[in-house]
């Protein structure tokens, strides 16, 4: 066969991206255009365009990225030459699980602990029934059904699924009062609202306040609706399972700045009243509009606060999120640190740490180890390092100006606190 000669040859075409246009099944992997490259990404779900008929959009995952970057995107922003069929299996059927009273009980991250002590279930039927349920939570909140909030002078994009009431789902914005945390379909809504709403802060009391920051301690049991719509709006930001529904047992801590207009809300962490295995944390979440400002290192320095007029030894619940592991990691890392400075190495033991810190031994030595300033000699951890060594550590910190003040702290535990700590 002879070659066609330049004049000859066909003209060339870039190729085409929606060339080879297919319907795409949950589970399939493609690329897709973001940020002006093309990212492999799995279809979670698939619905008609209401903007183009007879097109589609899919509901995609990034891979290698957060879910919070999930989001509904347009077939156009497809490249059909790279498709990966590989459509999951459906989830398998959800084995029943109910309490005495025959009610299906829904699943937090504190499910686990209290299965047994209602059901009195075998172990083995235990965790098969909750991976059952854990595997429909899961599938159930893929999706966002959210997309946008406003929370007083602030449109904030949400970055995962919450349990609101399906009524609510389905509006391109939801309304939220800044101060009660009631939610709306309507901006008009809204503003009538906020002409009968008289609260300028969170219920409950206020428990700190240093120049305009102030913390309220409110009460899940006797602020129960207030409560749910906290946990219902953290859920947005938050991808693991969250307590939404049973918040007698705990208490909230939310963070606010003050103003003319009232105390707006900066964060909040949440801590069970009687916690068996001495957490001090369960939930901590700061709102996007004031990350990356310090606001979740004073939370967790305020819980440490608490655990100390406890005479506790405290860490928070785990699993932590990936920003609450970061926030905590540079919070025991700085305060670690300045210990170690202050009192220059000087026959200072890791139990003498967690005594002076509140910080659990577990959590010093993991942080130890991460900026290699432990080692483990002759059956025990011994803390090695010299002066220039934290120096150049703490250099990272030192733009930090704003601290927990504990003079400014107005509180006392729930039960009186023991005369030893426990560790």
């Amino acid at each position: 066969m002879l070659d066609k000669s330049p004049a000859e040859e066909e003209p060339t075409s870039p190729i085409d991206p929606q060339a080879n246009r297919k319907i795409l099944d949950p589970g399939s992997n493609i690329h897709c255009k973001w940020r002006d490259q093309y990212h492999k990404c799995e279809i979670i779900e698939r619905k008609e365009s209401e903007s183009l008929p007879g097109t589609y959009d899919y509901y995609v995952h990034y891979h290698e990225f957060n879910r919070r970057l999930d989001e509904w995107v347009h077939e156009s922003r497809f490249d059909f030459s790279k498709i990966e069929n590989e459509p999951k299996a459906p989830p398998p059927p959800l084995a029943e699980i109910q309490n005495a009273d025959g009610q299906r009980l829904k699943v937090t991250r504190h499910y686990k602990r209290k299965f047994d002590e209602i059901n009195h279930i075998q172990k083995g039927e235990d965790d098969t029934k909750l991976s059952a349920l854990e595997k429909e939570h899961e599938e159930i909140t893929k999706v966002k059904n959210i997309n946008v909030i406003e929370l007083g002078r602030y449109e904030i994009d949400t970055w995962y699924f919450s349990p609101y009431p399906e009524e609510f789902a389905k509006c391109e914005k939801l309304y939220l009062c800044e101060f009660c945390l009631k939610y709306m379909k309507k901006k008009k809504t809204l503003n009538r609202h906020k002409l009968k709403c008289d609260l300028r802060h969170p219920p409950g009391n206020e428990i700190y306040r240093s120049q305009s920051l102030s913390m309220f301690e409110v009460d899940g049991k006797k602020n129960k609706i207030y409560c749910q719509n906290l946990c219902l709006l953290a859920k947005l930001f938050l991808d693991h399972k969250t307590l939404y529904y049973d918040v007698e047992p705990f208490l909230f801590y939310v963070m606010t700045e003050c103003d003319s207009r009232g105390c707006h809300m900066v964060g909040y962490f949440s801590k069970e009243k009687d916690s068996p295995d001495g957490y001090n944390l369960a939930c901590i979440l700061t709102l996007p509009p004031y990350q990356r400002k310090g606001y979740g290192k004073l939370l967790i320095s305020f819980s440490y606060e608490l655990s100390k007029k406890e005479n506790k030894v405290g860490t928070p619940e785990k699993p932590l999120s990936d920003l609450g592991l970061l926030s905590y990691r540079s919070y025991w890392t700085q305060v670690l640190l300045e210990i170690l400075r202050k009192h220059k190495l000087v026959n200072l033991s890791i139990m003498d740490i967690s005594s002076m810190t509140s910080i659990r031994t577990e959590d010093i030595i993991s942080t130890l180890q991460s900026l290699n300033l432990i080692r483990y000699w002759k059956g025990q951890h011994i803390i090695s390092v010299t002066p220039k060594a934290i120096e150049e550590h703490l250099k990272a910190y030192s733009k930090q100006t704003t601290r927990i003040e504990p003079k400014c702290i107005h509180w006392a535990p729930m039960n009186p606190p023991l005369s030893a700590k426990k560790r």
